[in-house]
C-alpha cells in the first residue's frame, strides 16, 4: 500500500490516511453562515476518501470578513456546524476548520466598520481607507482567536487550522509591507512576532488537549520588500516553540503577490466576467486593464513549492504538511518520503470531490485538473466550481482555460 494511504497523527488527531483538503476559500456560506452546497461539498469530499477536510476561512469576528459568503464565527451558527462536522465524521474523515481575520482586505459594506489593520492608510488591493489598530483592539482580536476555537469544538470539528499567512491579518503584523508601526507591536521581527505568539498562545489555551492545532504560515511573502525564507524560517522556529502541533507551508502575499499562492496565471476574463456590473463596474473595468500587471503569472508546475519547502523541513521538528501542486500521486509519495507528515490539496477537489477513492482504488494515477484556476477566479463573486461542472460556459472563459491549461503543460 502507498504510504498515502496509511494514518498519520496532527496532535491528538489522528487521520485515516495522509490527505488533507486544504482550506481553499467555498465561498458557499450564506448570510455568513453554512449553507446545503457547504455541506453538500465537504460531506462529497469526505465521502470521496479524504483523511481530513478543511472548512475553510471562518472569520473570528465581524470585523474580519472579506466576503459576504464568508463564514463568521458565532453561537448562531455552531448547530449547522454540527451537523456538517458530523455527516464528515459519519463517512469516516475528520473535520478542520480555518480560522482567521483578514485585517485590512475588506470593505465597510462586509465588515461593518472601517477596515483595520496594523497601520491607517489606503489598501489599492481593496480600494478602501484602513485604520491601524488600537491596542485595545489588538487584544480583542486575540480573544476572538479563543472564543472561535471553543465555538469550533463544540461544533464538533477535530482541528483548527489558523491562517497566519497569505497578508491576512497575522501575517500584516509580521511582514515589513504592512506593518510600518512603532509601538510594541511594530519594528524587529521579533516584535513583529508578538500578534502571532498572543494568538497561538489563546488558540492553544483554547483547544486543550483534544484538538489539533496547525498553522498556516508563509515561507516567503514573493515581493523584495517582504518576509524572505530564512525570515519565515524563524517565524517557524516560533511557532514550534509555543507548540502548534503541525504547520502549513505556504507561500504569496494576497495584496502584491496573489499568484505565489496558487502559482499560474488568474483568468482575468473569469474573474470579470462573474462580478456584479452595477455595484462593480468599477473594479472590473480596472482589472481588465491593469489586472495582468496586478497579478502577474507565475509560472505553473507540479509540487512548485517542495524544493522550498524542503529547507524548512531541515530546520525543524515538528509535523509539516506540504500544500501547493499536489496532483499527481509520484509527487505525493515523493512529499511523503522527504518527510512531511501529510499533505494538503484543493482544486484537484474542486474538480472531482472522488479523488482520493480513485487514488487507492488505482483508477487513476493524477487529478485532471489542468490548473486553469478558473475555479478561483470564479471564487470571488460565486461558489468555487470547476469549469466542468458549469452549463453553457461562455466560449470566451472556455478559450481561457483551453490558453491556460495548455501553458500549465508546456511549464510543468
Amino acid at each position: 500500500m502507498s504510504k498515502v494511504f496509511t494514518p498519520c497523527k496532527i496532535g491528538p488527531v489522528e487521520l485515516r490516511n495522509r490527505t488533507i483538503r486544504s482550506a481553499a476559500f467555498e465561498n458557499m456560506a450564506t448570510g455568513n453562515s453554512p449553507s446545503q452546497m457547504l455541506y453538500d461539498y465537504h460531506t462529497a469530499v469526505a465521502r470521496g476518501g479524504i483523511g481530513m477536510t478543511t472548512v475553510a476561512y471562518a472569520s473570528v469576528s465581524r470585523s474580519g470578513l472579506s466576503f459576504d459568503n464568508q463564514l463568521w464565527m458565532r453561537p448562531e451558527i455552531v448547530a449547522d456546524l454540527k451537523k456538517l462536522t458530523d455527516a464528515i465524521h459519519a463517512e469516516g474523515a475528520k473535520a478542520s476548520i480555518q480560522l482567521g481575520h483578514c485585517g485590512n482586505m475588506t470593505h465597510r459594506s462586509t465588515c461593518g466598520q472601517t477596515p483595520m489593520g496594523t497601520n491607517s492608510g489606503f489598501n489599492p488591493y481593496s480600494y478602501t481607507f484602513v485604520r491601524g489598530m488600537s491596542e485595545a483592539e489588538i487584544m480583542e482580536v486575540v480573544e476572538d482567536y479563543g472564543a472561535a476555537v471553543n465555538l469550533a469544538r463544540e461544533a464538533g470539528f477535530d482541528c483548527v487550522e489558523v491562517h497566519a499567512g497569505h497578508g491576512y491579518l497575522i501575517s500584516q503584523f509580521l511582514s515589513p509591507i504592512t506593518n510600518h508601526r512603532r509601538d510594541r507591536w511594530g519594528g524587529s521581527l521579533d516584535d513583529r512576532m508578538r500578534f502571532m505568539r498572543l494568538v497561538i498562545e489563546k488558540v492553544l489555551e483554547c483547544a486543550k488537549d483534544d484538538m489539533g492545532v496547525v498553522v498556516k504560515t508563509n515561507m516567503y511573502d514573493g515581493v523584495r520588500r517582504g518576509l524572505q525564507v530564512e525570515d519565515c524560517i524563524t517565524v517557524a522556529k516560533e511557532l514550534q516553540r509555543l507548540g502548534a502541533h503541525a504547520l502549513v507551508l505556504t507561500a504569496g502575499f494576497v495584496s502584491v503577490a496573489p499568484m505565489h499562492v496558487m502559482a499560474g496565471s488568474m483568468p482575468i476574463k473569469s474573474l470579470t466576467h462573474y462580478m456584479d456590473f452595477k455595484t462593480m463596474w468599477w473594479l472590473r473595468a480596472g482589472i481588465k486593464v491593469f489586472g495582468r500587471m496586478m497579478m502577474p503569472t507565475v509560472p505553473y508546475k507540479d509540487a512548485y513549492f517542495l524544493e522550498t519547502a524542503k529547507r524548512f523541513r531541515a530546520a525543524l521538528d515538528l509535523p509539516l504538511i506540504y500544500v501547493g501542486g499536489m496532483v499527481d500521486i509520484r509527487d505525493m509519495e515523493r512529499v511523503l518520503d522527504e518527510g512531511f507528515e501529510a499533505f494538503q490539496m484543493a482544486r484537484a477537489l474542486v474538480r472531482d470531490t472522488d479523488f482520493v477513492n480513485k487514488l487507492q482504488r488505482g483508477e487513476c494515477t493524477r487529478s485532471e485538473c489542468g490548473h486553469s484556476n478558473y475555479c478561483i477566479g470564479r471564487m470571488y463573486s460565486k461558489e468555487m466550481r470547476c469549469h466542468t461542472c458549469v452549463d453553457n460556459l461562455p466560449a470566451k472563459l472556455k478559450h481561457e482555460v483551453e490558453k491556460s491549461e495548455a501553458a500549465n503543460r508546456q511549464s510543468r
